[in-house]
């Protein structure tokens, strides 16, 4: 186990973790009430570039599965998010932002539809059946709201096609983006999705049972050694490249959908009914006072951003970075962070604060970096 992590119930070990372990996991976090590997062996930079050429197999089960089973599962669903589901079909994933009475975002889980009234919410790190089960009671719903025994196994990079339809066939070849279909391992059926937390393509076994989690690492992993496959995470560098946003660290509660870029997921003109619609409506309306972009700036490598960082142009202070790091493709320092409205489209010299005693310079970017 890393250094400075207590470890107890409460921090919840995974179908994978005794594999990670034994792979040299140097380092977790905590996603959920369970861990998620965030180090192996290499440099953040060598797992970047490994990322982009090869295959890796990541243990996401930190993506807990709120499953909501009933006749109102839909309704309750259509009531969180401002996203419209009514065309959604069975072996849709859906990236659906959660919001509440006044248009902040809960969490921004990918939804499954598993049949006409079965759903999956692939979750980010926010307590979000809590708010299901809050509404569900409240509203009086007819749905079962639980937590799937459900254990998402991702295989990501530019092999990760090959290596999955050599091990469970070829027809995997057509399932489309944000698709999924099912598999069958160890005399079980098994749900895999063309997703995963990186640009550099994928797919995600959501393996139900906790108890066949070692076999499927242990399947995978044999069957990628030709592949050059390695245990990994989520990459950071390649994350904020690619403009993937992290619930906790790019938004909260405190931001709204259309601040992430999230307009073409909202309805907004009337014709769904959801919590907080008159709030983003408003916002809508009025537009949003900032939005989340990216930034590319020089100067030595940056370091963590554990705490924002304050982005300024002409001495004042219009935003703030918080996500960063050094990206070794771009020789230059990457982040993203919330600018305010008026200099969304600045193409001055802005600069950076990263809280270490040196500023740095830089120009505002859209995504992908």
């Amino acid at each position: 186990m890393s250094e400075g992590l207590n470890m107890s119930r409460r921090i919840r070990r995974t179908a994978y973790t005794d594999r990670v372990e034994r792979e040299g996991v140097s380092g977790f976090s905590v996603v959920n009430h369970m861990l998620l590997p965030k180090a192996f062996k290499q440099s953040v930079e060598d797992d970047y570039w490994h990322l982009r050429e090869h295959v890796q197999l990541w243990d996401v089960s930190c993506q807990r599965q709120v499953q909501i089973v009933g006749v109102d599962a839909t309704k309750l669903i259509q009531l969180m998010t401002p996203r419209d589901i009514g065309t959604m079909r069975i072996g849709d994933c859906l990236y659906v932002p959660i919001v509440d009475q006044n248009g902040g975002l809960i969490n921004d889980p990918v939804l499954l539809k598993i049949s006409s009234k079965k759903y999956w919410l692939s979750i980010a790190d926010s307590d979000l059946l809590l708010y299901a089960l809050g509404l569900a009671t409240g509203l009086k719903l007819e749905v079962i709201i639980s937590e799937a025994d459900v254990w998402p196994l991702s295989v990501q990079g530019p092999k990760a096609e090959d290596l999955v339809a050599n091990l469970f066939g070829e027809e995997i070849r057509r399932i489309g983006f944000f698709k999924f279909d099912w598999i069958n391992f160890k005399g079980t059926k098994q749900l895999i999705a063309r997703s995963g937390y990186s640009r550099q393509g994928g797919f995600e076994i959501y393996l139900e049972g906790k108890d066949l989690g070692s076999e499927l690492w242990d399947l995978v992993f044999k069957a990628g050694e030709k592949y050059n496959i390695r245990p990994g995470c989520p990459n950071i560098i390649e994350r904020v490249e690619g403009g993937l946003f992290s619930y906790g660290n790019e938004m909260t509660r405190e931001n709204n959908p259309l601040e992430i870029g999230l307009r073409k997921f909202c309805s907004l003109d009337g014709s769904v009914e959801y919590i907080g619609r008159e709030a983003i409506e408003k916002i809508a309306f009025e537009g949003e006072i900032q939005q989340i972009r990216g930034v590319v700036f020089a100067g030595p490598k940056c370091p963590t951003c554990s705490v924002p960082w304050p982005v300024v142009l002409d001495g004042k202070k219009i935003g703030q970075l918080t996500s960063g790091m050094y990206s070794p493709r771009l020789k230059a320092n990457v982040a993203l962070g919330m600018i305010i409205r008026e200099f969304w489209d600045t193409i001055k010299v802005v600069q950076i604060d990263c809280l270490d005693g040196l500023t740095r310079q830089g120009k505002l970017s859209n995504f992908p970096l």
